[in-house]
């Protein structure tokens, strides 16, 4: 895991990139927050798709409503970015189209539009 802090519009934004699935359930998201926030003081987080276990993105495990609510919980601004058009679930897609319109949790192609969602007031 490699952890590179950014200065974006006053907003300290952790950029977490890993050739390893580093978040697979509810105690792995609260080890990999807490680690990012002790090592860069931030309560922002950009991290790869990769990183995260496939079956979050199926809804029906009900992974990704209980990690995503830790995020909340703990005042966290997260985005997930990669490649999510190879998706078919109608219920994936709503998902993510809803988060998107939010203002905490973001499903993006690039970490430049990760930083920009994640700095916006």
């Amino acid at each position: 895991m490699h952890i590179n802090k950014i200065i974006f519009n006053c907003n300290e934004i952790a950029v977490v990139n890993s050739d390893e699935v580093i978040i697979t359930d509810v105690r792995s998201a609260l080890d990999f927050m807490m680690s990012v926030n002790y090592e860069t003081g931030s309560h922002a987080i950009v991290l790869n798709k990769d990183a995260i276990t496939p079956d979050f993105f199926v809804l029906s495990t009900q992974i990704a409503g209980e990690i995503l609510q830790k995020f909340i919980n703990y005042r966290f601004k997260f985005a997930i970015v990669g490649d999510f058009s190879g998706y078919t679930s109608k219920p994936l897609k709503d998902f993510i189209y809803e988060s998107n319109k939010g203002r905490d949790i973001f499903f993006v192609s690039s970490e430049e539009d990760a930083v920009m969602q994640l700095s916006k007031e």
